[in-house]
């Protein structure tokens, strides 16, 4: 004969059982109904974020061999100028949608590949048009209208609704504008012949914003610009700005207060754009990066000024390769070569940038 302390437990586990029971259809219904969160992740904009796209156009500025990739799974490089992941990477397996964001370039990839995003990034390009001439790489636009094929092509593979609810709740990050500051403006001579430093940043918001609108007409709905780092910590900058590169490898001020003048002029921008049922989130690199750099051992790192591949003082793309010398101990490192940030960074860059992809995701 059952105790009535046993036969109390027994009644108490049942409940428990069909609670639990209850709590899972409830949670599966409710995904069904709704859906998940973020769809998928769409990525535009440069080296910071290029995939391996720059893999399949007629420019100098490739990654896709060694020492490249030499973190990535299975040691693969795959085109992104760094030795592992990019925080795009990390952000897209935080958010569910898939491991690693591929080039939407990439032959190989299916539909159902491409449904959960892809990135239209190309290395070295920005948002002033000239910029991508000048290494003939693919510019802002370029990408804008790879993504009105993709949308078509979603269209075709899984229909006009559901594209359109696809792309409403997928998340878009965007990441531009240091090689309009590194390599045009500062590099080349023909945009400083025609604007002042502040005059130039606010073409590149002009430009930035008829980008932003056209995205916007595609159906874009969560959106993440990410700022220009501090581009006079970038060691290549370091070695061609400092009157004593080897000597003295201190950030190049100038060059990081153009940056931070930008920026503050994006902030303001997105902080007064207000679209009902559109989120539009400014994502700090610059801070991120900055932090790293003046407190390095906070966070792991040895070297702040030089790059993990060859001197670290020049070397980016080819003069990177399979001949170089590569340090022994990329995470020690906030440079890979000596423009890209490593892995380890990318990661700090993500974790910093959470609260954003946060405020994104949610409905």
């Amino acid at each position: 004969m059952c105790s009535p302390s046993s036969s109390y437990r027994s009644i108490t586990l049942q409940f428990l059982f069909y609670f639990m029971l209850f709590c899972i259809v409830e949670t599966r219904e409710h995904v069904e109904r709704n859906g998940p969160n973020i769809s998928a992740i769409f990525v535009f904009g440069d080296s910071t974020v290029d995939s391996g796209n720059n893999n399949y156009i007629e420019t100098p500025l490739k990654s896709n061999f060694a020492p490249y990739g030499r973190d990535f799974p299975n040691h693969i490089p795959t085109g992104r100028f760094t030795d592992g992941r990019l925080f795009t990477d990390f952000l897209a397996s935080y958010l569910g949608v898939k491991d690693n964001v591929p080039p939407y370039l990439d032959p190989t990839l299916s539909l159902e590949d491409m449904k959960t995003g892809v990135c239209f990034a190309s290395a070295a390009t920005g948002f002033d048009p000239l910029t991508a001439q000048l290494t003939n790489v693919i510019s802002i636009q370029k990408q804008l209208e790879y993504f009105k094929e993709y949308k078509t092509r979603m269209e075709v593979y899984i229909g006009e609704e559901r594209t359109k609810k696809l792309i409403n709740k997928a998340v878009f990050i965007i990441s531009a504008g240091t090689n309009d500051f590194g390599i045009n403006y500062y590099g080349a001579p023909f945009r400083r012949q025609m604007y002042n430093i502040s005059t130039y940043q606010e073409f590149l918001l002009q430009q930035r914003e008829k980008f932003l609108q056209e995205l916007l007409e595609l159906g874009a709905q969560k959106i993440g610009f990410v700022g220009v780092p501090p581009i006079g910590c970038m060691p290549i900058l370091i070695s061609l700005y400092s009157k004593n590169a080897l000597m003295y490898r201190g950030c190049i001020e100038f060059l990081s207060s153009a940056a931070r003048d930008y920026n503050r002029m994006l902030q303001i921008k997105l902080t007064t754009t207000k679209i009902h049922g559109v989120k539009i989130v400014y994502l700090d690199i610059y801070k991120s990066i900055d932090d790293m750099i003046k407190n390095p051992q906070q966070f792991g790192f040895d070297k702040v000024n030089v790059g993990c591949c060859g001197s670290g003082l020049i070397e980016s793309a080819f003069l990177c390769n399979p001949s170089s010398f590569v340090c022994s101990d990329p995470t020690k490192y906030i440079f890979w070569d000596s423009i890209h940030p490593t892995e380890a960074v990318y990661y700090n860059v993500f974790q910093a940038f959470r609260p954003m992809f946060d405020v994104l995701s949610n409905n």
